[in-house]
């Protein structure tokens, strides 16, 4: 069943008023992979009503009116993407096209999509129900953070919103407790996973700089994003606080992950894999290609990457769901009238982190002084592929299913640090479940640079070349790697990118096409050290490329051949 997204749906239901009305910056795919239509649907299970709105126009009354009122609350999201990163390219180029609207044309989505929705219900129901944000663009901007399209440090999006509560992360969870607590008029201001605003600081509380003190003071800056990064494990975490204006941001410990049955619920709820019948009339919603026959497998990434703002979001504990769900939903997916034996994608955030966990994490919490991955692949973590090659094994002997993919990235190395099954990995993919050629993402050549990133160093790069050129040979397939490059990464010069220009023409002989310009996300320590222009470990100063000209030009120093070069 389709969230009603018109008056005609609500009628079938019976239902003459809605709990919920979820306002989305993306079309209304009803999918696992679509935000709102998870929240959506585990309302709905919890028993509320929820009627969704996609994309509405926020120049008119007509599509946030279309479904009335609700009784308890508003629920916006700009969608699955921050609406300045879905609307501009890291070079501030508006984007022409947009796969999560109908026609593939980007006209729908306004910048700072969360604060233009809020705006919108404001204006057009007075006195209304409590205003709830959430989603990629709310649970990023949540503390006071570094804007790279304003060159500015903005306040709290809860704050520029002037909305009632923040919910941050996945979710699930917390937004079913926030519709309990108001439909039995309780106050909202304590659930785990939300930020809400207060007169005084609460009794406990960390309190970081305040928003004053961080948009002047570099330093200061640094200090807020380092408290806030480490209080980001809800085994571990501690409340905390900041002074916007007057008042203050108070951000609540997040909520607990959800256990691998609660998971399996989730993404075995009653999804229709398809876009709501009121797209039709514009076109075809393209991200559907890629989701719609997809599997995900598990939640979180440990890998910690830099650039990457997971650990903030999903959080860095891998949750992994049961075989049987995973192979439940296979089942399922081979009866939706459109299959055609072609699973695209069996993966998460990090593919093949799928069933490997600290035991120590899951009871105590993250480690605060040291990575899971890098240097390298911690003793305590149990790197072992063999769950994963089981799970594969299984989905492609199921009935309807003819092959199957992994388009999700993979750690490799994760895969060099498997002694007893990680080449045996790389034989299946390589045998199974590529299409010509996999993705990894090396993201540079220089150790310097890979180090600010977070990610292992260039000899496990080639290292796994080894492994996959011996695993092709074996197999008597003629496949290739691609491979995905940042340009203008904070420490990054264009000196850089010409060693890795050389690396990649002499070692891997290629041209690279997948490279693409940095992108300061809210919420990253990437963003933090292009802000600060200091090395988020080592405080040192860095190079740090800011001018759109010279940021293209390291990136054409890679893509562009020798004999595209101007003379």
């Amino acid at each position: 069943m389709f969230i009603p997204a018109t008056k005609k749906e609500m009628k079938y239901l019976g239902w003459n008023v809605l709990d919920v009305i979820l306002i989305t910056g993306d079309a209304y795919i009803d999918s696992p992979f679509s935000g709102v239509a998870v929240i959506g649907k585990v309302l709905i299970a919890a028993g509320f009503r929820v009627g969704v709105i996609a994309q509405p126009d926020v120049t008119t009354a007509g599509d946030i009116t279309a479904l009335g009122e609700p009784t308890l609350f508003w629920g916006v999201t700009a969608g699955s993407m921050d609406s300045m990163v879905a609307n501009y390219t890291a070079t501030r180029k508006f984007r022409k096209t947009d796969d999560m609207t109908p026609g593939g044309e980007n006209t729908r989505r306004p910048d700072r999509a969360v604060i233009a929705y809020t705006n919108l219900i404001r204006r057009f129901f007075k006195n209304t129900a409590p205003i709830v944000l959430g989603g990629i663009e709310a649970s990023l901007r949540r503390i006071s953070h570094y804007d790279f399209w304003s060159n500015s440090v903005r306040r709290s999006i809860l704050f520029d919103a002037k909305a009632d509560l923040l919910v941050y992360g996945m979710a699930e969870k917390t937004i079913v407790d926030v519709a309990r607590k108001l439909s039995i008029g309780k106050p909202i201001t304590g659930i785990r996973g939300t930020c809400h605003v207060a007169g005084a600081p609460p009794e406990g509380f960390t309190e970081l700089p305040s928003h004053q003190a961080v948009s002047r003071d570099k330093q200061a800056f640094t200090r807020m994003f380092k408290t806030f990064y480490t209080n980001c494990d809800p085994l571990t975490a501690k409340g905390l606080c900041q002074l916007q204006d007057t008042r203050y941001l108070v951000h609540n410990p997040p909520a607990l992950p959800p256990n691998a049955l609660e998971l399996d619920r989730i993404f075995e709820l009653d999804f229709e894999h398809d876009a709501h019948p009121v797209h039709e009339p514009h076109g075809p919603v393209r991200a559907l290609d890629t989701i719609r026959f997809s599997i995900t497998t598990h939640r979180g990434c440990y890998g910690e990457c830099r650039f990457c703002a997971i650990s903030v979001h999903q959080g860095r504990t891998v949750i992994s769901r049961s075989e049987a769900s995973i192979l439940r939903e296979v089942e399922k997916m081979t009866t939706h009238r459109l299959f055609k034996g072609i699973i695209q994608d069996v993966g998460g955030p990090t593919a093949n982190m799928y069933a490997i966990e600290c035991k120590t994490k899951l009871e105590k919490g993250a480690c605060k002084d040291k990575r899971c991955l890098v240097p390298r692949p911690c003793k305590h973590l149990p790197v072992n592929h063999r769950a994963q090659i089981e799970l594969l094994h299984k989905i492609r002997q199921a009935k309807g299913v003819r092959k199957v993919f992994i388009a999700s990235g993979i750690r490799h190395d994760m895969i060099l640090h498997d002694q007893s099954h990680g080449r045996k990995y790389v034989s299946e993919i390589v045998s199974h479940h590529i299409s010509g050629q996999l993705k990894i993402a090396p993201e540079h050549t220089e150790n310097h640079i890979l180090s600010l990133m977070g990610k292992p160093g260039v000899a496990q790069t080639k290292s796994f070349i080894s492994i996959f050129d011996e695993a092709n040979k074996k197999s008597g397939k003629n496949q290739y790697l691609t491979y995905y490059f940042i340009a203008a990464h904070p420490g990054s010069t264009l000196n850089d990118m010409q060693r890795l220009r050389d690396f990649t023409r002499q070692t891997l002989r290629l041209t690279p096409e997948q490279v693409q310009v940095f992108t300061p996300t809210p919420s990253t320590f990437s963003t933090l050290m292009y802000h600060t222009g200091v090395a988020c470990d080592t405080g040192e100063p860095i190079y740090v490329e800011k001018d759109v000209k010279r940021k293209e030009k390291q990136k054409q120093t890679v893509t562009i051949s020798k004999n595209q070069r101007p003379r």
